[in-house]
């Protein structure tokens, strides 16, 4: 009995949420502002320029900060009726002197879905009303009744988010008590279904706005002693405009000391406490020294051309990059120099030279059409660590690589390495040693932890320690499985401070020399960047962000292994916002192996209720880390409504060599498996999962992946592929760096040796087993994958009678940044999950209309 009891009234409840939303809802409460005096302007003349005589509307547009009604504490409530007096506010101190006062009333409107409705807004006062800081109506007559006032009407198309609603009320301070007004909300009968939901402070679901819009930490620099350090921040304002700004700050006690002008990018001068900088002087460009200590200025070089610098340690001499480039051909004709010539970059040149400050000069170090880039300084200031880079098609990684030691004082060079898997170099602290990052393979495959038959993946960075005397190469990081993205031999304790790809976060581990042992340090963020270590003293400075902050500044103590937070630049924007929680959750897939994975709850999430899932997988290689903030925001898919579940398959960097090589000529083999087997176990587990109304999202090789995964499977009720690779073999022939990736994840195989790997492994040649509504996404000016990608999939499947849909962005690389059109590009693919995962068309309808 008290089973059926409960049963009856969920019923009830549901049926009173549907019925409630059909009516006309009654707005009965209001936050206001105090009352803001303004005041009618000495009339020096009766007419403005355009023959119009000053009137009371006119004190309508003077401009209030809406922050005075947000952060207001004060509360108006509406009588049954839905109407609201409004008396003298108690909570002024007095009345203003003069006659008139502008005051400001806010509440909010959140639907479930989108949806049309009608807020009608009946004051006695003159107004207006703003809708998410836009000016939609305005009232500019004054009645002494509601009876007599004239109704404001508005129309609204809600998306399913947070709409704030700003209404400006010009009053008269004597008759104020005469003041009513009465605001009602009433959804369209077509959209009976929405639910309207009005609210005042409650926290608000994350929007795209919030992951491109507000004050972010954009860098962060330490000085070599740990004193001090260069902090940078850029806010991004409604509507894409922002700027920047760049302290300097004193370590220790947080305080800042300067800003920059938004022009200079300040750095540190090596073993010392001194900034420097570039300036555009009269001839070229100018260096100018700054003194934290005095706030002074210094010009250390006139007149010198550069692309880039880099100081020697004892801060005598510059080693200075210039790039020149290989003439164009004349005419319209251009003889392609290379398969990568038709990049814009390609015809570059870098060159090193040599600038001295005691006599002023510049030299030449190097010489020719090879690009040349400098690895390093000696710390004794008397050798150079440079690189040489010269395009080998016939072999990959299509390059070759020489690391070359030179001299300074004789330009003797002595040839190091050659080794086309090597990437980086750099001294030990006594200069005896290198430190070299690079693939697997280099070095003859020393470091190589893999299973007999398959080839390392590239983009899995390991670690070398290379000895200057026996010229032997030691792998550090055989059996190390995260992979190495950045890396700091430390002066002050001879450690090594790796950053790391670490699984789905980016951790920073210590390497022992003497030990020959990692230790990862306890930091409070899931993804670490630009961390670094001071040169003289266990100071440390880094950035981090975790899966639902943005990047914090932080110093950290070497010895005590304590970090101190400095900078949250985000918080007052994040603690606005209601976040759904996120947790962990790896299955054991068929082959035994583990895969990890998290997912994304709703915010107000439910456990009784059924929730539609999207699945979002790996681009490239990488892991799906830990960000917040991210092309592809997870927490925006789950405040509206969906569990978001992203796993790290097979062929993921940060596992470990093996795990990264199942990436290498598979394309989508065995990776495919584990998503559909990880989704299927997923909903098997999670009751609150409705399994017939699962999407997916990938993007680049993720896009390609979401097309094989619709010819592998049709658990899948909705497909988005952005920039997706539909033929492997066009992919390899036509982007701009197609063959390069393919030298990494098609290795030694060709469309005429693998003709196999080329046309199995790709969707385009299975389009006829595609059955799930696919989404086609792509910039119309994407190098790295071209648009016929999409084209050859769109032509397809439209031959073979299937639901697809194919949106360009117009002006758009690989990537979609533009303000404006990130935003319609999100909305776009919110609208296409809801309309197959929600049953709910009427945003798609609304974006993308019939047009035949």
């Amino acid at each position: 009995m008290k089973q059926r009891y409960l049963l009856l009234t969920v019923v009830f409840f549901h049926i009173a949420i549907c019925s409630f939303s059909q009516q006309e809802m009654k707005i009965e409460q209001f936050k206001c502002s105090r009352l803001i005096p303004v005041y009618t302007p000495v009339l020096i003349d009766s007419v403005d320029i355009n023959n119009k005589k000053f009137e009371k509307k006119d004190l309508l547009q003077s401009q209030i900060n809406f922050d005075e009604v947000f952060t207001s504490k004060e509360r108006l409530n509406a009588d049954t009726s839905g109407i609201v007096s409004l008396p003298f506010a108690p909570w002024d101190a007095q009345k203003p002197d003069q006659d008139k006062a502008l005051q400001l009333l806010s509440f909010n409107i959140d639907a479930d879905r989108y949806c049309k409705a009608k807020l009608t807004i009946s004051c006695t006062d003159m107004l207006e009303v703003y809708i998410n800081d836009k000016k939609e109506k305005s009232k500019e007559t004054q009645e002494d009744s509601l009876s007599k006032a004239q109704n404001i009407e508005i129309d609204l198309a809600l998306e399913p988010t947070r709409h704030e609603i700003v209404i400006k009320r010009l009053v008269a301070v004597k008759n104020f008590n005469e003041s009513a007004i009465k605001v009602t909300l009433a959804p369209a009968k077509k959209d009976s279904l929405s639910r309207l939901t009005v609210s005042l402070d409650a926290p608000r679901r994350i929007k795209i706005n919030d992951i491109i819009e507000g004050n972010r930490l954009s860098g962060s620099n330490l000085s070599p002693g740990g004193k001090y350090c260069i902090v940078s921040f850029y806010n991004t304002l409604l509507g894409g405009n922002g700027s920047g700004v760049t302290e300097l700050r004193e370590v220790k006690t947080n305080k800042i000391l300067y800003r920059f002008p938004s022009s200079v990018r300040p750095s540190w001068i090596p073993n010392s406490e001194l900034i420097v900088y570039s300036r555009d002087g009269v001839k070229d460009k100018d260096l100018i020294q700054f003194d934290p200590a005095t706030l002074e200025e210094t010009t250390l070089a006139e007149g010198i051309r550069f692309d880039s610098y880099s100081f020697s340690p004892d801060s005598r001499f510059l080693i200075i990059g210039i790039r020149e480039e290989i003439p164009a051909d004349k005419g319209d004709l251009k003889r392609l120099l290379s398969p990568s010539d038709r990049a814009g970059s390609y015809r570059g040149r870098y060159s090193l030279y040599l600038y001295t400050f005691n006599d002023k000069s510049l030299q030449r170090l190097t010489f020719g059409k090879t690009n040349t880039y400098l690895s390093d300084i000696s710390n004794d200031s008397k050798k150079a660590l440079f690189t040489t880079y010269q395009e080998d098609i016939t072999e990959r990684p299509f390059s070759k690589k020489i690391l070359y030691e030179m001299d300074l004082q004789t330009l003797k060079i002595d040839t190091l390495i050659q080794d086309r898997f090597i990437s980086s170099a750099s001294y030990s602290p006594d200069d005896q040693q290198l430190l070299i990052t690079g693939g697997p393979e280099a070095f003859e495959g020393i470091g190589e932890n893999i299973k007999p038959g398959q080839i390392s993946n590239t983009y899995d960075n390991q670690a070398f320690i290379w000895d200057k005397k026996s010229r032997k190469a030691k792998a550090i990081t055989t059996n190390f499985n995260p992979s190495i993205s950045g890396s700091k031999w430390s002066t002050w304790d001879q450690k090594i401070y790796f950053t790391t790809e670490d699984k789905d976060r980016v951790q920073i581990y210590s390497y022992d020399i003497k030990s020959d042992q990692f230790s990862k340090l306890n930091l409070p963020e899931d993804m670490i960047a630009g961390f670094q270590v001071a040169e003289k003293s266990p100071v440390a400075l880094f950035r981090g962000e975790s899966v639902s902050n943005a990047y914090r500044l932080y110093s950290y103590d070497l010895k005590s292994g304590k970090s101190t937070l400095l900078a949250d630049p985000f918080k007052s924007q994040l603690d606005k916002l209601g976040l759904g929680p996120v947790k962990d959750w790896d299955f054991t897939s068929s082959d035994g192996s583990t895969i990890y994975g998290r997912y994304y709850l709703p915010y107000n999430f439910d456990p009784d209720k059924k929730y539609p899932m999207i699945v979002y997988y790996y681009g490239g290689t990488s892991p799906t880390t830990r960000v917040f903030e991210s092309t592809y925001p997870l927490h925006t898919y789950a405040a509206m409504g969906y569990v978001v579940y992203t796993l790290q398959p097979s062929g993921t960097t940060g596992f470990g060599q093996e795990f990264a090589a199942r990436h290498v000529n598979a394309w989508g083999k065995v990776t495919a498996d584990e998503i559909i087997e990880g989704t299927k176990k997923f909903c098997a587990e999670h009751a609150f999962v409705d399994s017939k109304k699962i999407g997916c999202i990938g993007a680049s090789y993720g896009g390609f992946m979401t097309q094989y995964l619709q010819t592998q499977t049709n658990i899948f009720a909705a497909a988005i592929s952005h920039a997706g690779i539909s033929s492997i073999a066009s992919y390899w022939g036509e982007g701009y760096w197609g063959y390069a990736y393919s030298g990494a994840a098609s290795a030694g195989s060709f469309p005429w040796n693998n003709p196999r790997l080329y046309v199995e492994q790709s969707p385009l040649f299975h389009a006829d087993k595609i059955n799930t509504p696919l989404l086609l996404l792509h910039g119309n000016v994407d190098t790295n994958v071209p648009l016929g990608e999409s084209i050859q999939m769109y032509n397809a499947l439209k031959i073979l009678g299937k639901t697809v849909e194919f949106i360009q962005v117009e002006g758009e690389n690989h990537a979609i940044y533009g303000y404006k059109k990130r935003i319609e590009w999100n909305k776009t693919i919110h609208a296409w999950f809801a309309k197959w995962l929600k049953d709910q068309p009427e945003w798609w309808e609304t974006l993308y209309p019939k047009k035949d």
